[in-house]
């Protein structure tokens, strides 16, 4: 929830150009994101009054309980049944964060998007640089064989989806309750954390491990949190911005880079192309200089033999002669 002193414009608009100042006297940003980035996309989150714990499952069963994985194992027509209806939205697009985000990439600022949503939407916006905390519902394979299928796969399968080539029922890419995390994603998380100069926490409760510690692994405080609800993080944070998280980052990020920026990276430019011209020619010219001169004598003219020098009869000579 917002806090009261939130709703005031002023300090609203304060907040947003303090989040503006520290995002461009950055240079190595890390975004840490929940489900709430992906809200305004349609896509409802988990724990909020309309989340997907706090609705009907459409079963006997708690949300909750279902997506774990001893319940998929032993119940998966109910799992899928649910999973259908209510965990994937393949028509869902990037909403403002999601493109914010692609900007401050581009911008060479944003150096790693480490997202607990499954949704695609950060790659679908144009980001590349996301870790996947918790997989993806476009990718799926077959238990069995292993075999790859998409997500249309999937949704057009009624009840439990099975393997077109071994008969195996074929899962959903991404981690239930029970299931233990990629290390390498999160070793490349943390990696990431540790590298940053500003951490921005945005759509998420941070109530699910280890997403939730990765913060403890920052040498300063330049923390920002962006979220409608209150976190544990709050008043360790720098800055809080209670608010949608695509409305805040679409003010913050600018839309172009401004001249004085771009015309300094051309000058950076001109002036390591021009050191490169420079150590070029030197070496040029150092190559020369150390080649050995070679004097390019010319053979002696050849004297003509007097048979040579005496010009032969002309015909009418020969004429006369005859």
């Amino acid at each position: 929830m917002e806090t009261r002193i939130d709703r005031f414009g002023s300090v609203r608009e304060d907040k947003i150009n303090q989040l503006k100042k520290l995002i461009a006297e950055s240079k190595n940003i890390v975004f840490l994101g929940g489900a709430g980035v992906s809200t305004e996309s349609g896509i409802p989150d988990f724990r909020s009054g309309a989340g997907i714990y706090n609705t009907e499952s459409g079963t006997k069963y708690r949300p909750i309980d279902i997506i774990a994985h001893d319940f998929f194992m032993e119940h998966p027509e109910d799992f899928f049944d649910f999973y259908k209806r209510k965990l994937i939205y393949p028509d869902a697009r990037p909403n403002k964060a999601h493109k914010a985000l692609v900007r401050l990439e581009r911008q060479g600022k944003l150096k790693a998007i480490i997202t607990q949503n499954i949704d695609n939407l950060h790659q679908e916006a144009g980001s590349k640089c996301v870790i996947e905390l918790h997989g993806s519902v476009f990718r799926n394979y077959c238990m069995d064989c292993g075999k790859k299928f998409n997500i249309e796969y999937i949704a057009a399968q009624e009840g439990v989806p099975h393997c077109d080539r071994c008969g195996g029922i074929v899962r959903p890419d991404i981690v239930l309750y029970e299931e233990n995390l990629e290390h390498e994603n999160v070793d490349n998380a943390i990696k990431a954390v540790k590298k940053c100069d500003l951490m921005i926490i945005a759509g998420t409760s941070l109530t699910v491990y280890p997403a939730a510690t990765f913060a403890q692994f920052l040498k300063h405080d330049r923390i920002v949190i962006i979220n409608k609800s209150s976190t544990y993080m709050d008043l360790k944070a720098l800055l809080t911005i209670h608010d949608n998280v695509g409305d805040v980052l679409d003010k913050c990020v600018p839309k172009r880079v401004s001249r004085k920026t771009t015309a300094s990276k051309t000058t950076a430019k001109k002036t390591t192309a021009k050191k490169t011209a420079s150590k070029t020619t030197t070496a040029k010219k150092d190559t020369a200089k150390a080649e050995p001169k070679t004097a390019s004598k010319k053979a002696p003219a050849k004297k003509p033999s007097a048979a040579a020098s005496k010009k032969p009869a002309s015909s009418k000579a020969k004429k006369d002669e005859s």
